[in-house]
């Protein structure tokens, strides 16, 4: 499988057997269950998170943003709560060399209108220098707010990769909650999207029945060609680039060691 549309298979390797509808009903019944046991499982947690303790820090440390430096209180935009998501950067790459991991979730929160309408703001902090992700954000067409955090120190600096979560009482600002890794996929709906197709997302580690076919890497279709073929080589582009005006193909990542 590719990341292309290609022709309608008649042979699907490995697909759902066929029955009639009662049986698959019988059968999405009792998924079911175990599905409304998973959502509350998921609630419980949730509810434990917002018990968690929070840690106060000095709000008044400098970020750098499309106007200069601001102080991090700011990024409330006059809200109690904030959200941030912590973008990882190559420094001196080009925007094809950009992490595609923080890609993923940076794409798909273009808009918090609902998160604002719940009292909440949102915005995205890299250790990139401003004047490197400032080009950045206008090829990409975010238009969620972008900071510069080089320099700073935790947690408004720091590990990227983060969403993290904060909370403003007055002039007094503190971390009340950081996830990474897996814990980040609540703000990329395209993961519990592909887990409800049949194929899944087309990953090694995923437990399939007995002849689909061979799940690949990790995020191997998070990078692709100019023709939507999915690959990880140097003239590859995280996939919404190729959406982007002026879009090319490249020959290199651009890459100097770590980000």
């Amino acid at each position: 499988m590719t990341t292309t549309s290609g022709n309608a298979s008649s042979d699907l390797p490995g697909k759902p057997p066929v029955v009639d509808r009662a049986t698959w009903q019988a059968a999405r019944d009792e998924l079911l269950i175990r599905e409304k046991a998973h959502t509350h499982e998921g609630d419980a947690i949730a509810a434990a998170r917002r018990r968690l303790p929070m840690v106060e820090f000095d709000g008044t440390v400098e970020v750098v943003g499309p106007d200069g430096p601001v102080p991090f209180i700011d990024l409330f935009q006059g809200r109690d709560e904030l959200l941030v998501y912590k973008h990882m950067w190559h420094d001196g790459a080009p925007h094809q060399g950009q992490c595609e991991g923080c890609t993923v979730t940076a794409w798909q929160v273009k808009d918090a209108v609902y998160l604002n309408a719940r009292g909440v703001s949102y915005a995205v902090l890299t250790t990139g220098a401003w004047d490197e992700v400032a080009p950045f954000v206008e090829f990409m067409g975010y238009t969620q707010p972008w900071y510069s955090v080089r320099g700073v120190d935790e947690p408004v600096g720091g590990a990227m990769g983060y969403l993290t979560s904060f909370l403003r009482d007055g002039e007094r600002v503190f971390l009340t909650y950081s996830t990474t890794g897996r814990g980040n996929e609540p703000a990329s709906g395209s993961f519990a999207l592909l887990d409800m197709t049949p194929y899944g997302r087309g990953e090694a580690w995923e437990d399939n029945p007995e002849g689909r076919p061979e799940g690949q890497d990790p995020c191997w279709y998070w990078r692709s060609d100019a023709d939507g073929n999915a690959t990880w080589g140097p003239t590859g582009r995280p996939v919404p680039q190729w959406t982007r005006p002026g879009a090319t193909p490249e020959q290199t990542l651009g890459r100097q060691g770590h980000h």
